[in-house]
């Protein structure tokens, strides 16, 4: 089974001499591969091997080319890269906002990485991902992934060689750090596949290049004070929209499935069962915010 986040036992900083001991640890497992990952549960761990010319690393952001289009010998760019396989993979983690544990090689041309063997980084997460033509002139695949403790890097380093067009003004940064409850994708997955990805209010359903997206609302929320389940009868199936809208008070579900403070009714499915405890909780919290 896929691990996702951190390894027990395994800490950021720490050296393995080879591809087999990082793999035997769980932060990497194949040998080979630099992107660990299915297309239908995402990726989980990468590893920085200095292999694609268009790699960039400052520390704390990541901006890591894809798999696919070299040239096994020369170890040159010869084709473009798709978005199949475990580019795929990557970019789904993007869409579940799942952690993603990085690794540098020695190989890895890079002020961060380790004199010799690989140096587990951390979790770091996929903010965005996106197709250019690459310094070779071939189609790859950039994903831009970005640390979860947002430590290692300062604003110079943030735009080193990157162009700066007349009149650029770096943009202040603040760093913030956020706890989040790790939450059961799998339940959450779950409750999407079946309604189709379709938005259980409006119906529609978000097409994009790694595949149909639709965000997991739980209706009585999981964090204190609320303290609510991470199950499937506390679930909803929403587009972006009605996700902010009904984390926000801008509608609830009332206990004929009818909708309170916009029109319609809830879409439901009879695999999904949803507790009436939780709708009713809904209401008493947040109606009064609309």
């Amino acid at each position: 089974m896929r691990q996702f986040g951190e390894i027990e036992g395994v800490y950021p900083g720490q050296i393995f001499a080879n591809r087999a001991e990082l793999a035997k640890s769980g932060i990497h497992p194949p040998n080979q591969a630099g992107i660990s990952g299915s297309i239908i549960e995402g990726a989980d761990s990468i590893v920085l091997s200095g292999g694609y010319e268009d790699d960039q690393d400052y520390g704390d952001r990541i901006l890591y080319t894809g798999a696919g289009g070299r040239d096994e010998k020369t170890k040159q760019q010869i084709a473009d890269q798709e978005l199949t396989g475990k580019n795929l993979a990557l970019a789904k983690s993007k869409l579940y906002q799942l952690p993603v544990r990085v690794t540098r090689s020695h190989k890895h041309k890079s002020e961060y990485s380790p004199d010799e063997g690989y140096c587990y980084a951390g979790l770091y997460i996929v903010e965005d991902y996106w197709c250019e033509r690459g310094i070779s002139g071939h189609y790859i695949w950039r994903y831009s992934l970005v640390s979860c403790e947002l430590a290692g890097l300062d604003k110079q380093n943030d735009t080193k060689e990157l162009d700066k067009p007349p009149g650029y003004k770096e943009t202040e940064r603040k760093v913030v750090l956020v706890k989040r409850i790790v939450r059961d994708t799998t339940k959450a997955r779950r409750v999407k596949e079946w309604h189709g990805y379709k938005c259980q209010v409006c119906g529609m359903a978000l097409e994009t290049s790694a595949g149909l997206y639709a965000e997991a609302a739980h209706i009585q929320p999981l964090g204190m004070p609320h303290s609510g389940p991470d199950d499937e009868s506390n679930i909803l199936c929403l587009c972006p929209n009605h996700h902010v809208l009904f984390d926000n008070g801008g509608f609830t579900i009332n206990e004929d499935m009818s909708l309170n403070g916009i029109d319609g009714h809830l879409i439901t499915n009879r695999k999904h069962k949803i507790d009436i405890r939780f709708i009713t909780y809904h209401q008493e919290h947040y109606q009064q915010l609309k």
